[in-house]
């Protein structure tokens, strides 16, 4: 069995550097710049092209074009993690739901730890938006990329789907 090669792309944003990484064209890795915990991923190849649909859907979504995206995903998690980032890919753009009521949403209403931590190792910053997900008091509690790029993610999706 081959692995496939593992591309790898540094594209700017809004919020700074993103790091991407992609096999076979299909998206796997997003990540900020300081990201926490870091990526464990290092690309073999750097080169845009696998990462054009990305950059343009992200492109769409900073300036307020599109709210939702269509980038072909594969996880690389547990059977728990691919689960949680899965559900996180519904919750509709500004909207958010608090880990509590995600793991109800999964069956697991007791889990909420383990939700917390499923979220904080989303490999796939943005286009799974688990800075959608906040604490039971609607506090922005930690995100992979900073609170204060959750609060600008939260606060740039609720300006435009009050359009």
């Amino acid at each position: 069995m081959s692995i496939s090669t593992l591309f790898s792309h540094e594209w700017k944003s809004p919020l700074g550097q993103l790091r991407m990484f992609a096999r076979d064209e299909v998206l796997v890795g997003l990540y900020f710049e300081q990201h926490k915990p870091a990526p464990n991923l290092v690309g073999d190849i750097a080169d845009p092209r696998p990462f054009e649909l990305a950059m343009s859907q992200l492109e769409e979504y900073f300036a307020g074009e599109r709210n939702e995206f269509d980038v072909p995903l594969a996880f690389s998690g547990t059977d728990f993690q691919v689960q949680i980032w899965s559900r996180l890919q519904k919750i509709p753009c500004g909207e958010t739901v608090s880990y509590g009521q995600l793991a109800i949403d999964c069956s697991r209403p007791k889990a909420v730890r383990a939700v917390g931590a499923a979220v904080g190792r989303n490999p796939i910053s943005i286009v799974v938006p688990c800075h959608r997900v906040v604490g039971a008091n609607g506090s922005l509690t930690g995100f992979a990329g900073g609170v204060e790029r959750k609060r600008w993610l939260l606060d740039r999706e609720q300006a435009i789907s009050a359009t």
